[in-house]
């Protein structure tokens, strides 16, 4: 059985290379039950969580776990530890155990870039990102990976981290012009792209400010009680989401609208599986807006592991 370690497993992927096997991946055969989260703790203030995620296919079985204690970065320690273990379908036999924290970075921003080349309009140049934590960089680069955006506007709480992130993105996209901006109606209605990778328990944006055409990526929020975005931005979009199991019984961007009796389930258009099955646009009209909801999935985890273990036994590390 291999160890892989996380600086293998960010030398062994590619955002190209990773989108192309989640869509493989998501368009085979596949058994994903419905990931169980447990609270650590029943106090309304915390939100400490332990998780299990497992999933198969016709070539390996997989199983995630991991923790996420989101105040562990005031204490100097990562918010999220996570392991894969993958096993062979024939024999169940283990075959690795591979870093999970940072195979969680590359499936989370390429499931969202790959759902993008689905919904985000062929012409989109302008990407605006909410957030500037781990993950931030992962999704830019994810995104730059399916659309040719000229122009990435980085809005976010924190000056410093957000200015450390430009310089970063800035540095290895010289052709893209990154900007700092505010959630202010005149930038949400100039947005081609929305991402949402907070970790914010309300509305970032007034959904009356989209305009037509937007495509909205809506990533950091786990919580039934708690969205990123608000209803009206819910109520605008054709609905998209990479697991109905999962995003209906955790996302409170699609439960508070249910619970407020203003959409139902039965509005989500497709789940992940669906689109990479149809494997092209799935636009219907330039002025559609379209959200794709995300929470995370054991199947992403495994194809992402997977592809990792891959690279490393053909010796390319």
């Amino acid at each position: 059985m291999k160890v892989i370690d996380r600086e293998q497993v960010r030398q062994a992927l590619t955002f190209p290379a990773l989108i192309a096997a989640l869509q493989r991946g998501f368009a085979s055969e596949h058994a994903m039950p419905r990931r169980s989260v447990f609270e650590l703790d029943t106090q309304a203030t915390n939100h400490d969580a332990f998780a299990v995620l497992p999933a198969w296919n016709d070539s390996v079985i997989g199983v995630k776990a991991f923790t996420y204690f989101p105040d562990n970065e005031a204490k100097g320690k990562a918010s999220l530890y996570s392991k894969i273990m993958l096993f062979g379908r024939e024999h169940g036999e283990p075959l690795a155990l591979v870093d999970g924290t940072q195979v969680t970075l590359w499936r989370t921003a390429a499931v969202s870039a790959l759902a993008a080349s689905y919904l985000a309009r062929e012409d989109a140049s302008h990407l605006v990102m909410f957030g500037s934590g781990n993950l931030a960089p992962y999704m830019v680069r994810a995104h730059l990976a399916v659309r040719n955006y000229d122009k990435v506007t980085l809005v976010a709480r924190n000056p410093d981290k957000v200015a450390t992130l430009r310089a970063l993105l800035a540095q290895e996209y010289p052709k893209v012009r990154f900007e700092l901006g505010q959630s202010q109606a005149a930038l949400i209605a100039s947005a081609d792209v929305i991402c949402t990778a907070t970790g914010s328990h309300n509305p970032l944006f007034d959904g009356r400010w989209l305009s037509e055409g937007t495509h909205i990526d809506a990533i950091g929020n786990h919580h039934s009680t708690a969205r990123e975005l608000d209803s009206a931005t819910v109520l605008a979009s054709r609905v998209f989401v990479d697991s109905k199991t999962n995003v209906l019984n955790e996302a409170g961007e699609i439960l508070i609208p249910i619970s407020e009796g203003v959409f139902s389930a039965d509005q989500v258009e497709a789940e992940l599986a669906d689109m990479a099955r149809k494997n092209h646009s799935l636009r219907t009209h330039c002025s559609d807006i379209t959200l794709f909801k995300s929470v995370g999935t054991a199947l992403s985890d495994l194809l992402a592991a997977k592809l990792v273990l891959e690279q490393v036994e053909c010796g390319n590390l």
